[in-house]
């Protein structure tokens, strides 16, 4: 038998519960997918198409009308997935227990509100929470990107915003995405999103909302492993800059809430091993998270 460590903190104590589990062997058990995670994915299959299906002008209802939706499906749920997928392979990595991806099905105009995994072990060490941490906005980002420039080839010029249209905020990155596409887009001209840019955008929201340093999200994560204690003050800043960004876009007072309300807290717990110093390679992960974010940082993210 092996001992395992788990470390708890409550009111400014911290509490160290040892335990014995069984030895690892050299034998990994097969990956089983629970049937809800299967459930939960087609549904969110048939949202998103329904969705999609919307988006291009199709009857949602309509079986034939149905495939209209899969160029939008399609692109999302691959952003989405890579970047769950990203943290539940550097999980298993460094011996953490993490579950498949949920992903959540919803009645919005895009069809979901994303995937999580569940994270079920403690994270031993800073290198695991940091590499855990990045992986999933990493691999979301270098997938939403090129599906993001294809997605513009196939979008249309248009002169000035139909009626009807939602306005979609510019990050320095789509900024950058659509000056290289249309490199003579007049001031009077405006670009129709077809739905593979539509959700290479969706792709790059989600990637900047998980990398805020506050509690376990992403950010979170990266922050604490990188600043250890330090990671709190910058976390309630942070939470802190949400408050005026809401009078620019009521969405961060939405985004804000369901933070305070899913984890109730915007520290990050302890983790067993703080004191081990992390490499130049490691800081340089941290490095090129913070870049991500600030490519695809969008005050105003819906007009």
């Amino acid at each position: 038998m092996a001992l395992s460590a788990t470390v708890t903190g409550d009111n400014g104590t911290v509490w160290l519960k040892v335990s014995a589990k069984e030895e690892a062997t050299d034998e990994k058990p097969p990956i089983v997918i629970p049937p809800l995670n299967i459930g939960l994915f087609f549904a969110t299959l048939l949202t998103t198409l329904m969705a999609g299906t919307l988006m291009e002008g199709g009857n949602p209802l309509t079986l034939t009308d149905l495939g209209l939706g899969f160029p939008f499906s399609g692109t999302l749920l691959l952003i989405l997935g890579c970047h769950e997928f990203g943290h539940y392979f550097y999980g298993k990595k460094h011996n953490v227990d993490v579950t498949l991806p949920y992903f959540i099905p919803a009645p919005t105009f895009i069809g979901t509100l994303g995937a999580v995994i569940r994270i079920k072990s403690p994270i031993q060490h800073r290198k695991a929470l940091l590499d855990i941490g990045a992986a999933g906005p990493i691999a979301g980002f270098v997938v939403a990107v090129p599906l993001l420039f294809y997605g513009l080839t196939r979008s249309t010029v248009v002169e000035g915003i139909p009626g009807g249209s939602v306005i979609l905020g510019e990050s320095l990155l789509m900024k950058l995405a659509t000056a290289m596409v249309f490199p003579g887009l007049a001031e009077s001209q405006d670009v129709m999103l077809n739905s593979v840019a539509f959700a290479g955008w969706i792709g790059l929201l989600v990637t900047m909302l998980n990398l805020l340093p506050i509690g376990q999200l992403d950010g979170g994560h990266i922050t604490y492993a990188l600043l250890g204690k330090r990671h709190d003050r910058i976390a309630k800043w942070a939470f802190l800059m949400l408050i005026p960004l809401s009078f620019l876009s009521l969405n961060w007072l939405l985004w804000g809430g369901l933070i305070l309300l899913l984890m109730r807290t915007v520290k990050h717990p302890p983790i067993l091993d703080m004191d081990t110093p992390l490499t130049q390679r490691e800081k340089l992960i941290g490095i090129t998270c913070l870049v991500i974010f600030v490519l695809s940082f969008v005050p105003v993210p819906f007009g």
